[in-house]
């Protein structure tokens, strides 16, 4: 597992309010049609939404399925300055999930009067961080990022729930919706639905508006949230949540989930 640079592994940390940089991927195409297709997908993290300006997504924790429900291969994955990308060759009809998926644990700590910081996995806390460190605090992260694309009809093989942190059932198919139309999701955590949680919607073109008119829900007793989408576009929809569930003794444990959602006109 290559690390991420300091910035990026605090920026994969940063809450949800409208300034906070966002983890997000971002298809070329969502819903298509025909033989020998492709999607190039772009991945990154951005202080304005899906423009490329911050920093790259790592593509180590990639995983793509298919319409079966197998594993797709990416091809030509390539991480630059500002953005990582892949293409998808969509050789069967049904949609495909692409989810970036990372577990890290971040330590901040003080060594001889100095303040350090460290993110690494779990296995590594003890070689790398010395024993004699004070004042020591541990967050274990789990983020997940979505987005979907669907070739001819629409079906649900591949949006099944991986059961481990905090992720959406997709209630309403995601390359199923328009403007003004209600979608339907359950917030799930751990495949348990997450009541409570805070949900943003934000969409895409915020630097050529006054406001970026962010929605912002929270899930029911239920884990449900609907949201009703104001106009057709791209949607970057977050949401997260902290408790004390970590797998590390001693850590708190922080949940994080990202999608890019296509929202097309009535």
């Amino acid at each position: 597992m290559r690390p991420l640079p300091l910035l990026t592994a605090l920026a994969l940390l940063l809450p949800l309010p409208a300034e906070a940089h966002r983890a997000w991927m971002l298809p070329s195409s969502t819903v298509l049609s025909g033989e020998d297709v492709w999607v190039t997908m772009d991945a990154a993290v951005s202080n304005d939404l899906f423009v490329f300006e911050h920093v790259p997504m790592r593509l180590d924790g990639l995983a793509v399925t298919g319409p079966d429900g197998a594993a797709v291969k990416p091809e030509n994955s390539a991480t630059g300055k500002f953005r990582s990308t892949f293409d998808l060759h969509l050789t069967r009809p049904g949609t495909y999930r692409a989810s970036l998926a990372n577990e890290f644990l971040f330590a901040s700590y003080r060594l001889n009067g100095e303040q350090k910081r460290w993110r690494g996995r779990p296995e590594n806390l003890e070689k790398d961080v010395p024993r004699e460190a004070e004042g020591l605090k541990l967050t274990q992260s789990l983020q997940r990022t979505d987005t979907f694309v669907t070739l001819g009809k629409p079906n649900a093989a591949a949006l099944a729930p991986s059961g481990r942190g905090l992720e959406l059932r997709l209630d309403t198919h995601p390359n199923n919706l328009a403007a003004g139309e209600p979608a339907r999701f359950t917030l799930l955590l751990d495949g348990t639905p997450a009541p409570g949680v805070e949900v943003e919607v934000v969409r895409g073109g915020a630097r050529y508006r006054d406001k970026p008119d962010a929605m912002r829900l929270r899930s029911g007793s239920d884990g449900v949230v609907t949201v009703t989408w104001p106009g057709p576009g791209m949607y970057w929809l977050g949401a997260e949540t902290q408790d004390e569930r970590a797998s590390v003794p001693n850590a708190r444990r922080r949940a994080i989930y990202n999608a890019t959602l296509e929202v097309l006109p009535q």
